[in-house]
């Protein structure tokens, strides 16, 4: 099956960029936000990206030129009606996604595939809200969207083969690396990942390092690309306790229970990169 109209609901990083990996497929692509602000910054954001990969020599002007057209923006729902595959991008709080998710089944075909892009959520509590579960599925993108080649394509326990089928070969035409997880709290990357950095907030609240010898460590010592605090700043550090709140939900371990200097962090507005400050400043 080849999708060759996608919807992509949400215009944050992830959004502008699995948008633009979309695009790259040959597929039409259309961008829902919800203001107009929203819309204008995805078609910056994708407009910045093709640049930078035309400066550094991976793509050519003419193919981001092909990508770029293929790209619209809008901020109605109903834009979607004609899609054949729905990605969406929005926050990670279930409350809101359920919402979504009732709210496109209402707009789109009985053959569409409806995917989230979410990194944590249980995936069949979404598939539920819609007239056909067997359609629905997880399709977790890694950030930056263009540069991560590992998406793990997540079965919830109502999927249909083809369902999944689909979504592997989309991703693969994505040129990505799609891994099949099941369906349960974090599914593989995040479950692994998050105990590491919410410890590492642990060992920081402790005295027994500082956040730059703690990077410094996990680079040198381990051949990380980045320390667990730049890491926590990229991803966010609200995004971050959301993770960490669900796996908790999940697992009722300790190791998932947000270490209490990540929800103070959260409280004073100091949520990493997107806000300019986290557990190192940026911008300046």
């Amino acid at each position: 099956m080849t999708f060759e109209k996608i919807g992509v609901v949400g215009s944050g990083i992830m959004g502008s960029g699995v948008a633009e990996v979309c695009a790259a497929t040959g597929a039409e692509v259309i961008v829902r936000a919800r203001t107009t602000e929203g819309a204008d910054a995805v078609l910056v954001a994708v407009d910045a990206s093709l640049a930078k990969q035309v400066d550094k020599g991976k793509r050519d002007v003419e193919e981001a030129a092909d990508i770029r057209r293929r790209l619209r923006v809008t901020t109605e729902l109903s834009d979607l009606a004609q899609c054949d595959f729905v990605i969406e991008t929005v926050v990670e709080d279930l409350v809101v996604k359920i919402g979504l998710f009732r709210a496109l089944d209402a707009v789109v075909g009985p053959t569409t595939i409806i995917a989230t892009c979410t990194s944590t959520l249980p995936i069949i509590d979404l598939a539920m809200q819609v007239s056909r579960p067997e359609r629905v599925c997880g399709v977790h993108f890694f950030n930056p969207v263009p540069v991560m080649t590992l998406v793990e394509v997540v079965r919830p326990i109502s999927a249909s083969d083809e369902t999944i089928d689909a979504v592997t070969e989309f991703v693969r035409a994505c040129e990505k690396e799609p891994i099949e997880t099941k369906d349960q709290a974090g599914f593989i990357v995040n479950a692994l990942l998050f105990p590491y950095l919410n410890n590492a907030v642990r060992l920081l609240e402790h005295g027994v390092a500082t956040k730059e010898g703690i990077d410094a460590a996990m680079k040198g010592g381990c051949g990380f690309p980045m320390g667990p605090f730049a890491l926590l700043d990229l991803v966010g550090l609200d995004t971050s306790v959301a993770i960490l709140d669900a796996l908790y939900a999940e697992y009722a371990d300790a190791n998932y229970a947000p270490v209490p200097l990540l929800r103070r962090m959260v409280s004073a507005g100091q949520l990493g990169r997107k806000s300019g400050a986290g557990f190192y400043v940026y911008g300046q």
